[in-house]
């Protein structure tokens, strides 16, 4: 895949860290059907390449992060029903069988589509300006797919809140942070410089141990616990050899940590 060559967004492979920018700030980054298909294939690209530990996705433009489907372009769905698939399936990177470590650095308006991203995200910090909603209901479209992932971060309440009162209100930064939607709130010209040293931490840890914790932990969240303790310790034993060879435990700092 030539980097190069993609048109909706910005993508740079540096130090294992694969950086993604949503790049049409002037629809307020929102998502067409060339933007799923170069999603699609930049997940392809980072699960293939063993260059990549860690990724980052955050946006360029003063106002959103993304405001979802370009509702002037649309998006494909196929006239059989089906036949036809959530736009979400080819921006997600799980359903993608990508278990490469996603963090997730948004700021402005964070609408609708945005939250295929958030889903799936591992880390999700904001700028302090970030503001959360779904419009679905407002404009006579039921709410299911992207509010039914959120379900599986948030308390439901505050889903059923979201998706009701449609443009009648927005989720603060603030209150994002008290729910645990986003770890970390910060002012604006700081939140890429975070997300970039939060990936650096993270892509600097054997690759097979951090993938492995990844898959192990959201697949947990499809299936029973005893199901899920069984496919965790199998992945134990497939990641442990691969990860602990990747790393001089001798060498490996204890007192350098942040307290958060």
């Amino acid at each position: 895949m030539d980097l190069n060559e993609l048109t909706t967004v910005i993508a740079e492979l540096k130090e294992h860290v694969l950086t993604i920018t949503l790049n049409r700030p002037d629809r307020l980054n929102s998502f067409n059907d060339a933007m799923r298909a170069e999603f699609k294939a930049l997940w392809r690209f980072a699960d293939d390449t063993d260059d990549v530990h860690a990724i980052v996705l955050q946006a360029n433009g003063d106002r959103a992060f993304c405001t979802g489907v370009d509702v002037k372009e649309g998006t494909f769905l196929a006239d059989n029903p089906f036949s036809r698939q959530d736009p979400g399936v080819d921006l997600s990177p799980k359903q993608n069988g990508c278990w490469k470590p996603l963090i997730c650095a948004v700021h402005g308006m964070v609408a609708g589509g945005a939250l295929y991203w958030l889903n799936e995200a591992d880390i999700i910090i904001s700028s302090d300006d970030a503001q959360f909603f779904d419009p679905h209901v407002t404009y006579g479209m039921v709410a299911a797919l992207e509010p039914i992932g959120l379900a599986h971060r948030i308390p439901i309440g505050e889903v059923l809140r979201m998706v009701l009162l449609g443009l009648d209100e927005r989720m603060s930064a603030e209150r994002a942070h008290q729910i645990g939607f986003v770890s970390e709130v910060l002012p604006r010209a700081q939140l890429r410089d975070r997300a970039q040293d939060l990936a650096a931490r993270i892509a600097a840890k054997p690759a097979a141990a951090v993938q492995g914790s990844i898959r192990a932990i959201w697949e947990s969240r499809d299936t029973g616990r005893s199901n899920a303790l069984a496919t965790g310790m199998a992945y134990t034993v497939i990641g442990n050899p691969i990860g602990q060879a990747q790393v001089v435990r001798s060498d490996v700092t204890t007192r350098e940590y942040e307290v958060r």
